[in-house]
């Protein structure tokens, strides 16, 4: 072994492990940064914010399957947890480095200090302290083994110094990798072939099936097998918002997402089958409208590469444990065609039910009203989105706007959606730029969105990250507009307004004021011309469409 700095190990392993990008607050780790510049092509990306740092970690790594990398120093741990949190429910694989307490200052109320490692246990896989720098090599390696195995999941390294000053001390190290652990999955456990017979045996039973497929099926890249089984056993397809981009939209078996956050047609399909197939779903409340679709006591089966999913929301008649690839590949084999032609009157009814769902908003989705309907802002992105584009789309009435609205066109389209967080969907869309910069990404939020971390998009120009952000400005967060007037008994006063409306704003002016590209859509038709000026630009560019301030999205149909 070599006598080598922490710094110098760190470097060279986040290279060793496929790191193109980190995205950090300084001052944290500053020798590394160094090190970075002298021995590898890592890009070290400086944002205005911990968790936006986190956000862009978290796009990066759903973007590109390898972990992301996010560090603060000591003072903005907390922020950078926080970040954690969208990773943590989507099951994103981002490993969170941090400067930390030092065992000679310990409780002496040193400036800044304060014990951070708890606050990393709620949203982190594992969560441990580098106390001693020898130790730095194998430390690494766990936190990627931890973050890509199983169901993915968030990592935190807290190093010792206020900003991880260990990485200054030098030891005999070698910065040996596992590339195996630089993507997800680095293992397709196989299921056992009696649980897979069984729920084959079920579902090939089953008159009126549905499939709900989620984003383990995604992690896994099983989109293929997937729709493959659905084919074969012509079996309808609906997803969870994580899934979406499984399964195009035009195919004849796409009844679209299921939930809270979804599409009509899909959540009376789903109610109205006699055998749900959830795969790579934990089906949680946002998938199921918090278990009323299916309701509980439905026939259900189950793969999940995780086993303490199985069963946990809805009781089963076959669990299967393992990778959802291997296991639909197990499927596909052992797969009886024959049964397909039982469900002829189940499709049949699906078709009708889909077809109603078109019928009522097809009038929506191509209306010219001024403001710009958000329905008719849905359909223009689903015309002209590239077919190889990354979408990334924000929670709130962006996620029930775009879930519901939007199709994927293609097997090559990526749809990446907030866990839950409100203002996730900018940052994050700028990581997954850094992830793919040959691929056209275009993120969709609202003016409310927006505002969390508008201060990224001066990060954007200073490092070229030439991302879209499509704004639904209607200078309110107006997903509240429902709740407020409960709260006022049915009608609000100009007071009561105040608490969910904004200062109206040219984002498009902001935009160009930072040196972005700003595009400003107030009529329908103007959308696709400045969409593909946009995806032409050489620097990050915003579209801020005027939008209807009374468009309210449609609520879940239980």
């Amino acid at each position: 072994m070599a006598r080598m700095t922490g710094a110098q190990v760190l470097a060279e392993m986040l290279q060793g492990y496929g790191v193109s990008h980190v995205f950090m607050v300084p001052a944290v780790l500053r020798r590394t940064f160094a090190e970075m510049e002298h021995r590898t092509k890592i890009k070290r990306i400086h944002t205005h914010g911990e968790k936006a740092a986190a956000y862009m970690a978290d796009g990066y790594a759903r973007a590109s399957g390898r972990a992301g990398i996010c560090m603060a120093q000591v003072v903005g741990a907390l922020n950078l947890a926080a970040g954690l949190r969208d990773a943590w429910l989507a099951h994103s694989p981002v490993i969170a480095f941090t400067g930390g307490r030092d065992p000679k200052t310990k409780f002496r109320k040193v400036y800044q200090e304060v014990d951070d490692v708890p606050a990393f246990e709620t949203v982190t896989k594992w969560n441990a302290t580098v106390d001693a720098v020898e130790r730095i090599p194998d430390m690494m390696r766990q936190a990627f083994r931890a973050a890509v195995t199983g169901a993915p999941g968030p990592i935190h390294l807290q190093f010792r110094g206020n900003e991880g000053q260990i990485d200054q001390e030098e030891a005999d190290m070698e910065p040996l990798c596992e590339p195996q652990f630089a993507t997800v999955p680095p293992f397709r456990p196989e299921p056992d072939a009696a649980s897979v017979r069984a729920a084959l045996s079920i579902l090939q039973e089953a008159q009126k099936p549905v499939i709900v497929a989620g984003g383990g099926v995604r992690a896994s890249r099983a989109a293929h097998e997937l729709v493959a089984l659905a084919e074969k056993l012509q079996i309808p397809v609906a997803t969870s918002l994580n899934g979406k981009d499984l399964i195009s939209g035009s195919h004849p078996l796409s009844v679209g997402v299921v939930g809270t956050y979804s599409r009509e047609s899909a959540n009376r399909v789903v109610a109205a089958a006699d055998l749900v197939f959830f795969v790579g779903t934990e089906a949680g409340g946002m998938t199921t409208h918090f278990w009323t679709v299916p309701k509980v006591g439905i026939a259900a089966i189950q793969i999940d590469v995780d086993p303490e999913v199985l069963g946990r929301n809805y009781p089963l008649k076959a669990p299967v444990n393992g990778d959802a690839k291997a296991t639909l590949m197990r499927m596909l084999v052992e797969t009886d065609v024959t049964s397909a032609a039982r469900r002829e009157a189940w499709l049949s009814t699906v078709r009708g039910l889909c077809d109603e769902y078109a019928a009522k908003y097809r009038e929506l989705l191509a209306s010219d009203a001024v403001p710009i309907r958000p329905e008719r802002l849905c359909s223009e992105l689903t015309r002209h989105t590239p077919d190889d584009a990354i979408v990334v789309v924000d929670t709130g009435h962006a996620g029930m706007w775009m879930g519901g609205m939007y199709d994927l066109n293609g097997v090559n389209q990526d749809y990446l959606r907030s866990a839950g967080h409100l203002g996730w969907a900018f940052p994050a869309g700028l990581g997954a730029k850094c992830a793919c910069p040959d691929r056209p990404v275009i993120t969709f939020t609202g003016d409310a969105g927006l505002w969390y971390h508008i201060a990224e998009m001066e990060t954007a120009v200073r490092w070229r990250i030439n991302a879209v952000t499509v704004v639904n400005n209607n200078a309110s967060g107006n997903q509240s507009k429902r709740g407020f007037d409960r709260a006022y008994g049915g009608k609000q006063t100009e007071r009561a307004r105040e608490l969910w409306t904004f200062s109206p704003t040219n984002f498009a002016r902001l935009a160009e004021d930072m040196g972005a590209l700003g595009l400003r859509v107030e009529r329908a038709a103007d959308f696709e011309p400045a969409l593909a000026r946009a995806l032409e630009a050489k620097r990050p560019a915003v579209i801020d469409v005027v939008t209807d301030i009374e468009a309210l999205a449609p609520l879940a149909v239980g």
